[in-house]
């Protein structure tokens, strides 16, 4: 068993986007053991090329029905016990949003939550995601297992969480409504936002706007997550927002866990 484990995860928007822009010279020298990724917006034929699957790492892929949208994939030095494809929602599995490794007892999900910014029918498709999320990841926990779900959740908590927080009051990632729900699944339901578990500062960023400077001036959202069972959350070591290279409009967000496989 593993002494320590470490956990990335990364919104790529748009998985050759990012090849292009290094990420696969990145990854390897990054001493990853489970690589999350999100919004990968291809097929299989687009990722057929040695270059997606590098050496010393298993990969699966789940692709959203529509082309060049939504998507998630995983990598690991280790192969899982189980892959799950999908957690039983007819209208959100179809949008390739859910992917879970399984080591034993432990659960390494990579998830994409829906973004409700496009107008209200998606607002509300965000919220029949996140009532029915809820309810699966309550089973996860209750049936013993450790669980960390990686990936872009579309909803800064906190308004240290994002830098213009009193304008963005209204709009879809920062409403009261998507807050709540992170405050039961990180309150009375236990759950454990792993990098505020080693990390409370402010301007801790993970996506920034490709519109005006807001990279250059760090105005950014914390809508990147690892969030985790209580049991593993108490074995977060250190934390990271990779910012030296960039890939996406969203950033690496790194964990070190005293936890094997």
């Amino acid at each position: 068993m593993m002494a320590d484990m470490r956990i990335a995860t990364l919104n790529c928007n748009g998985i050759r986007s990012a090849a292009r822009k290094g990420f696969y010279d990145w990854m390897p020298a990054q001493g990853i053991d489970v690589l999350c990724l999100q919004e990968t917006r291809c097929t299989d034929a687009d990722i057929a090329e040695s270059l997606y699957h590098p050496e010393g790492f298993h990969s699966t892929w789940v692709h959203a029905q529509k082309k060049g949208y939504s998507g998630v994939a995983i990598y690991a030095r280790q192969a899982p016990d189980a892959v799950i494809r999908g957690y039983g929602s007819d209208e959100f599995d179809r949008e390739g949003r859910y992917l879970e490794y399984r080591f034993g007892t432990l659960s390494i999900i990579s998830v994409y939550l829906p973004s409700g910014s496009s107008g209200p029918e998606r607002q509300e498709a965000k919220y029949r995601c996140l009532a029915g999320f809820e309810a699966h990841i309550s089973a996860l926990a209750a049936g013993g297992r450790e669980v960390v779900l990686c990936g872009d959740f579309n909803i800064a908590h906190k308004p240290i969480d994002l830098k213009n927080w009193k304008g963005n009051l209204k709009n879809s990632g920062f409403l009261p409504e998507e807050r709540a729900w992170l405050d039961n699944v990180l309150g009375p339901m236990g759950w454990v936002d792993a990098f505020r578990a080693v990390n409370a500062q402010a301007d801790q960023y993970t996506w920034w706007s490709n519109r005006g400077q807001a990279w250059a001036k760090n105005v950014g959202w914390r809508i990147d997550y690892q969030v985790t069972t209580p049991g593993i959350g108490a074995k977060v070591r250190s934390a990271a927002i990779w910012k030296d290279t960039r890939f996406s409009d969203h950033a690496p967000l790194i964990l070190d866990y005293d936890h094997g496989f």
